[in-house]
């Protein structure tokens, strides 16, 4: 069992993992209070910025449309549209060896899609989670629980991974947005 983080906390991640090049996060949510006659499709994404939190290219934005990013060191294992079952609903693969030298900070996000018409927000969300957990020996290192903290949000900003003296670090955010995924580009500086 890893090491279970509050917002706001940051952990050493391959530091304090020698050998650690290849992690997985794993996020995972229900549905709870809702009833509006759509499913309820929440989409991860991975923002790779520079040293200002900037995406400085499209490439640079992994999410249900373009899944690899073309060094191979980021992944989307693809779209669960449902969000039904037990552990993780989608997965990000990170290997840090390919992580082009020019990305920072890589952030993952979780946003409703088409949340704005289909009424829904992360108020009707709960027990989500991210974990991340080396690939090779399928070790949980650390385990994120969001809470409850969100109502009208319709993405939030649940990690980022970030390099510091060489190595990477895990940032626990848990930061809500309003709208969506649109939103969300903007913040990395990418237009929509």
């Amino acid at each position: 069992m890893g090491i279970n983080l509050s917002k706001g906390q940051r952990i050493d991640l391959t530091k304090t993992n020698p050998g650690l090049t290849k992690a997985v996060i794993g996020l995972g949510w229900d549905t709870n209070r809702y009833s509006g006659g759509h499913d309820f499709d929440l989409d991860a994404s991975a923002f790779l910025t520079d040293a200002n939190g900037r995406v400085t290219q499209d490439l640079d934005f992994i999410f249900y449309n373009n899944l690899v990013h073309t060094s191979g060191g980021v992944e989307h294992t693809g779209d669960n549209r449902t969000g039904e079952g037990d552990g993780d609903d989608e997965q990000i693969r990170i290997d840090f060896s390919k992580v082009p030298s020019h990305v920072h900070r890589i952030a993952i996000a979780v946003t409703i899609h088409d949340a704005d018409a289909r009424n829904q927000n992360f108020g009707q969300v709960s027990n989500a989670f991210a974990r991340l957990f080396d690939e090779e020996t399928n070790r949980e290192i650390l385990r994120f629980d969001l809470g409850e903290d969100f109502s009208v949000e319709t993405a939030v900003v649940i990690c980022e991974l970030y390099r510091h003296n060489g190595e990477w670090k895990f940032n626990a955010i848990g930061s809500g947005f309003s709208g969506g995924l649109a939103a969300l580009c903007r913040n990395y500086g990418l237009e929509v």
